[in-house]
């Protein structure tokens, strides 16, 4: 039985192969992997509303082209390289919900924990969803954990150089 989207953005956020090989295998899930990418870039435009509206619209942008850009590097990588079974949206599934922990940016909208999301739970996030980009990956692409954490870092360099060459992102 499938689970509920609340469920599965749960099994990605806690590494769970399960839901992985699930969202893999649903293609009616890649709405749901475009919702948690929705939802985490409302998260971090909620996040950076302190740079009023065009900061807010650089973050939404810059979340949205950074994961299609780090599943096509990564799905690219994956096929051509390491001999992945993938498909571009088996990938984006896996990638997409990879992204659920991203949504706890949203505490850094609460006052008294602003400062402490932005110096210590940003890069435990970021690690975090790193993580879940590499079990989602293996699963999707059917590669060994290094050959995923490998096309999963390749990816973020993509989504990196996106962010180091676009002025504002």
């Amino acid at each position: 039985m499938a689970q509920s989207f609340i469920d599965r953005m749960v099994g990605a956020a806690t590494l769970d192969v399960a839901t992985f090989d699930e969202v893999e295998k649903d293609t009616t899930a890649t709405v749901q992997a475009a919702g948690v990418v929705a939802l985490v870039t409302a998260a971090q435009a909620g996040a950076a509303m302190g740079a009023g509206p065009i900061g807010m619209a650089t973050a939404a942008g810059s979340q949205l082209v950074g994961v299609g850009l780090w599943c096509a590097v990564t799905f690219l990588v994956g096929t051509r390289l390491f001999g992945g079974t993938a498909t571009l949206g088996e990938v984006f599934r896996a990638v997409g919900f990879a992204f659920s922990p991203q949504i706890l940016v949203l505490l850094g909208l609460l006052p008294f924990l602003g400062g402490f999301i932005g110096g210590v739970l940003s890069p435990i996030l970021a690690l975090w969803v790193l993580i879940a980009v590499v079990v989602g990956v293996r699963q999707s692409l059917d590669v060994s954990t290094l050959r995923a954490v490998f096309a999963s870092i390749l990816g973020a360099v993509g989504y990196l150089l996106l962010v180091i060459l676009v002025p504002g992102l």
